[in-house]
Parts: structure tokens; sequence; C-alpha cells
């Protein structure tokens, strides 16, 4: 399974970025799409997922109301929209797949995308 990360950008705070991440290659073994953000000097956090089949997402409670996750079946991508961004939403964010079907820790992911950077202005 190959990703693709991209859609990151600078933008002010308050505003909205829609970060994807194209899966190519075996994905009919995917359970889950998932994406983490990393910090400078900070531990690689979870922030949603999608589940592969039904698409269905759920997201951590740090940006529930904020964040969304879906998936676009035909391109075999997966979209973070963010919303209300926040100077502490700044980071590398991660695109990642796994087998499980529900999976919140890095260690849950066997494919691993390049990140994409997002940063946000106050």
């Amino acid at each position: 399974v190959q990703l693709q990360a991209s859609g990151g950008g600078l933008v002010q705070a308050g505003g909205s970025l829609r970060p994807s991440c194209a899966a190519s290659g075996r994905t009919f073994g995917i359970g889950a799409v998932g994406w983490f953000r990393q910090a400078p000097g900070k531990a690689r956090d979870y922030v949603a997922a999608a589940m592969w089949d039904s698409g269905n997402g759920y997201v951590d409670d740090s940006v529930k109301g904020r964040f969304t996750i879906s998936r676009d079946n035909s391109e075999n991508t997966v979209y973070l929209q963010m919303n209300s961004l926040k100077a502490e939403d700044t980071a590398v964010y991660y695109c990642a797949a796994a087998r499980r079907v529900i999976a919140t820790m890095p260690n849950e992911y066997h494919y691993w995308g390049q990140g994409t950077q997002v940063t946000v202005s106050s």
C-alpha cells in the first residue's frame, strides 16, 4: 500500500484546510485510513480515522466539532476537513493505513505517507 498525503499549507487562525490522502497498491487489505499529527519535539498524536469499506469516520475528542474525515470511494482518497484552525493545530500531518477497522494508536498502522505541513498563524 502506498499513501500520498497532500493539501497542507499556511492558513490564518480560524481558517480551513482539507488535506487528502490517496491510497494505491494493494488497498483491499486496508481496514482504516487515519490521520496523525506531530509538532516539533512532541509525540505523534492520533487525529481521526475512516473505516475503509464503510467510510464511517471517528475523530479524536481534541478536534471534535472542528475536524471531520471522509472517504471518496471512487478515488481511494480520504479527506480531513479542518475548520476553525488554531495555532496549536500546527504540525506535520501524516496519513496511515491499518488492517484493523478501528485503530487509534500509531503502532496499529502498517503503512505511512510522507506527511504534509500545516501551519496556522495567529
